[in-house]
């Protein structure tokens, strides 16, 4: 629903003081570090100057000798972050990858900062929710100078146009868990005199249709006379008539996976 433009982006809430250590520094160095650290860093960057030449971890120094230069244990094969990514797409490599934090690189392979797992957990936490409907409701009443209404109830989720072509495998799963837990947000439908599109929730409606659940709450908003939609378009360009239209990604085909091994390999 929201444009690409509004989307938070890893810039956003990355943190851009990092700590980074040395390819030539110590074992003994940099365990130490981590252990006066009360917990705050469970690794570092590995930079040479402000290029990112690796990773290292505390599980990394484990069967390391004290003497031994952390180029030769630090992880190399790493997953970073772009600062234009968006948020969204950062943390599921995290959620995927197990990692906690990732390294943010600008198109030299340059360290700018760091994006932890917490940082897209605030993002969140601090989405405003609630503000969606009405800004969506006041965008149509300018673009196509009509007036809508905003309703709350239950939809039945095969009368739903969707109008996103695909969800993405990995985040199925913690809207199922959302779901069975009563934790999930309503959907956003727009009611454009009959046809009924989906504007946001597409995760949420195919995740629902995988535990048989026939209907959702839902914010609406409803136009008494139809206009010319352009998610509609978009609907009928690509074929999309129903929730099982919608195509689940797996986290292998993401194309974030594609830009992020660009990014090491160019770096």
């Amino acid at each position: 629903m929201d444009s690409e433009d509004e989307k938070p982006r890893v810039k956003d809430y990355m943190t851009r003081d990092v700590v980074t250590v040395s390819p030539d520094d110590s074992v003994e160095t940099v365990a130490r570090r981590i252990a006066d650290s009360d917990d705050t860093h469970s690794g570092f960057p590995v930079c040479d100057g402000r290029h990112v030449e690796g990773f290292v971890s505390a599980r990394d120094l484990l069967l390391a000798e004290d003497h031994d230069p952390i180029f030769k244990v630090m992880t190399q094969d790493l997953l970073v972050a772009h600062p234009e990514m968006k948020l969204n797409d950062a943390g599921r490599v995290i959620l995927r990858s197990g990692i906690q934090r990732l390294p943010v690189v600008d198109d030299a392979g340059n360290l700018v900062g760091i994006i932890s797992n917490a940082d897209v957990i605030r993002s969140q936490i601090e989405r405003a929710t609630p503000g969606k409907v009405e800004k969506l409701q006041r965008t149509l009443e300018t673009i196509h100078g009509i007036e809508a209404r905003e309703d709350r109830r239950e939809v039945s989720l095969e009368k739903l146009t969707p109008t996103q072509s695909r969800v993405y495998a990995d985040e199925l799963e913690g809207r199922r868990y959302e779901l069975e837990r009563g934790l999930a947000e309503p959907l956003v439908v727009i009611d454009n005199d009959g046809e009924v599109l989906l504007a946001d929730g597409h995760h949420r409606v195919k995740a629902a249709d995988s535990l048989g659940i026939e209907e959702m709450d839902a914010y609406l908003i409803v136009i008494d006379e139809r206009v010319d939609l352009g998610m509609a378009e978009t609907a009928r360009k690509e074929d999309l008539n129903s929730i099982d239209d919608i195509e689940e990604v797996e986290y292998a085909h993401h194309p974030l996976v594609e830009t992020t091994k660009r990014l090491q390999d160019d770096a």
